[in-house]
């Protein structure tokens, strides 16, 4: 019987690429995302079962019904891969609005944990129980970058509730591994610690997704805490 993911942010990107990904691993996938015309781009390069439901994780209501319609469509659900995050403007911490902080802790902390919360849910109702979660924490959950006090401080939070999940989750076969995840796109300069913008290495996504797949293909008995995924010239211990 074929498993089951839901993926967040799956309408472009990481979360896009990670999708098709586990499509191709033989996994049904649960495509969830604001952007529905995008979602459907990414059903139609899966190759396995899928189903599209977009809507706001930071939606409680919708939270609750991305589980149980997926629980319905599949009968269980296996792996929810936490993906869906927004960065925001590298500005001084005091010309940060509190808007601006609210919406990324809320994208980026406030969906993880309701996405998790109904995951752990469903885990525990199933049979067999368990269940594995993977959590985009970022780069910035180690070391910040300059000027991005919301991201940084929303993806510390991350390590908090995958540790919990993962300490919490123990008893019941839930596995929870914190992704961390270098840059894969090129821009046009990132801001460094000393002022000055600089092209930083990158790496082709798909290396990420393909991460995702063999996360999601270890037995439950066999847990990551952490993973971090890089250009091995990024700058990251000290971003110098």
């Amino acid at each position: 019987m074929a498993k089951t993911a839901i993926v967040t942010g799956a309408s472009s990107g990481i979360g896009r690429e990670s999708a098709i990904e586990l499509s191709k691993a033989g996994w049904n996938v649960v495509l969830t995302a604001r952007r529905v015309d995008a979602l459907r781009e990414t059903a139609s390069q899966c190759s396995s079962l899928y189903m599209v439901l977009p809507g706001d994780i930071t939606d409680e209501v919708f939270v609750k019904k991305l589980f149980r319609e997926t629980v319905a469509q599949f009968g269980r659900v296996d792996l929810l891969f936490n993906n869906a995050g927004v960065n925001s403007p590298a500005v001084a911490l005091e010309d940060i609005s509190l808007e601006t902080f609210q919406t990324v802790i809320s994208v980026n902390l406030v969906g993880p944990f309701l996405c998790a919360r109904e995951a752990v849910r469903a885990f525990k109702a199933q049979t067999p129980i368990g269940g594995r979660i993977i959590n985009n924490g970022s780069i910035s959950a180690h070391t910040p970058r300059p000027m991005s006090a919301p991201y940084t401080m929303s993806k510390h939070a991350i390590t908090g509730l995958s540790k919990c999940l993962a300490l919490d989750g123990r008893a019941f076969d839930i596995t929870c591994t914190q992704l961390d995840i270098g840059a894969c796109i090129t821009g046009p300069g990132v801001l460094q610690p000393d002022g000055s913008r600089a092209i930083e290495s990158t790496f082709d996504v798909a290396h990420v997704a393909a991460a995702v797949v063999h996360l999601a293909s270890l037995p439950p008995d066999v847990g990551v805490p952490h993973f971090t995924i890089m250009a091995s010239k990024m700058p990251f211990a000290g971003r110098g």
